[in-house]
């Protein structure tokens, strides 16, 4: 459905937008970088309001969330559309789609089926959520007063104007960086012109008591190196302190590169080993199911506190206050567990 947009500004001869840090400058029945928010005699308007392309109930740690509300399900919906244009997407059939297409689902009825279906909380992922920012908001202030939370799965491209809206109803963000957020990987692979605006958006989020865990994709020989690497685990250390999880994500051939390999595991391997170096207490490994990098150990004392496999919690072993039962290391979780691991609904099971 077609609804005004809020995050704009006119001058002279353009309306601005500002959705997202590209900030199109828009004449009339021009439509932005995004393919979804077109400016219409004087007014800007969102083409894809709750039309909604991709839903799909799944565990929170497949956002990934490792630290926030582990165990719980999220109702997760993506629409049309994106502020970037990666080379790489695996969902390019939803994000680099100009043409909106979909279901109507308002704020209201979608509320109605995340609690149908027994979801705790909502996620907005897929395609990048600041496009749409203003759906979101709708919904997840309704979501809210009936006890679920909302989360993004971003690319953390925002201006302050998206940031202030996102202060209003976000819980958590997982702000998806590509390699390893070098300039020129982002310029060439992406079409972002400067990553400045990513880091900006963590830190104010983070600093206003948003729960932030970072991705970052390590795309093989374009998008690996080992220094970027430090330098962007420096900066979470030296920013937000060591306690944020950074997550190194196994790159898989799509869309328009896909001539290169797989990440190879020892990449990913040298990924964490130098995340940890330089000072960061959670860092894991993703889409490697079984890697022994997707478990959490207590900083302290090393213990297993967390088992997974893929998005599976296997075993949790922390106390009701979430820390370590070894040294008593206090885990820095937002939130509760959500229901039984694995392994103790294994042991439920009557024989």
């Amino acid at each position: 459905m077609i609804k005004d947009a809020e995050l704009f500004y006119l001058t002279d001869e353009r309306i601005v937008c500002t959705a997202c840090a590209r900030m199109c400058h828009l004449k009339n029945n021009q439509t932005g970088f995004c393919g979804v928010r077109k400016s219409i005699n004087d007014k800007l308007y969102i083409l894809n309001y709750g039309t909604i392309e991709a839903i799909h109930i799944d565990p929170i740690e497949k956002k990934p969330f490792m630290h926030f509300n582990p165990g719980s399900k999220v109702l997760s919906v993506g629409t049309t559309g994106c502020s970037w244009m990666c080379l790489y997407c695996q969902n390019y059939d939803l994000s680099q789609r100009r043409k909106v297409s979909g279901i109507e689902i308002s704020p209201e009825s979608l509320v109605e089926i995340a609690l149908k279906y027994g979801s705790e909380g909502l996620a907005f992922t897929y395609n990048e959520p600041l496009i749409n920012l203003e759906y979101a908001k709708d919904t997840a202030l309704l979501a809210k007063n009936k006890g679920l939370f909302s989360v993004f799965v971003s690319n953390g491209y925002a201006t302050d104007e998206g940031i202030n809206m996102m202060k209003k109803f976000l819980n958590a963000i997982t702000v998806d960086i590509k390699g390893n957020a070098n300039r020129e990987f982002l310029r060439k692979y992406a079409a972002v012109p400067d990553p400045e605006p990513i880091f900006k958006t963590i830190l104010e989020l983070y600093k206003f008591g948003v729960h932030v865990e970072i991705t970052d994709l390590v795309v093989p020989q374009v998008g690996d190196h080992l220094e970027d690497a430090k330098k962007l685990s420096k900066w979470i250390v030296d920013n937000l302190g060591p306690d944020v999880p950074l997550h190194f994500l196994r790159f898989h051939p799509d869309y328009k590169m896909d001539w290169l390999p797989q990440t190879s595991v020892q990449d990913l391997e040298n990924h964490y080993k130098v995340a940890k170096e330089n000072g960061l207490n959670f860092v894991y490994v993703g889409n490697v199911p079984g890697s022994s990098h997707e478990n959490t150990y207590c900083p302290k004392c090393g213990t297993e506190l967390i088992r997974r496999y893929g998005f599976e919690v296997i075993k949790w072993n922390l106390d009701q206050d979430n820390r370590c039962p070894k040294c008593g290391y206090k885990l820095p979780i937002t939130g509760k567990f959500y229901g039984e691991s694995l392994e103790e609904r294994f042991h439920s099971i009557p024989l």
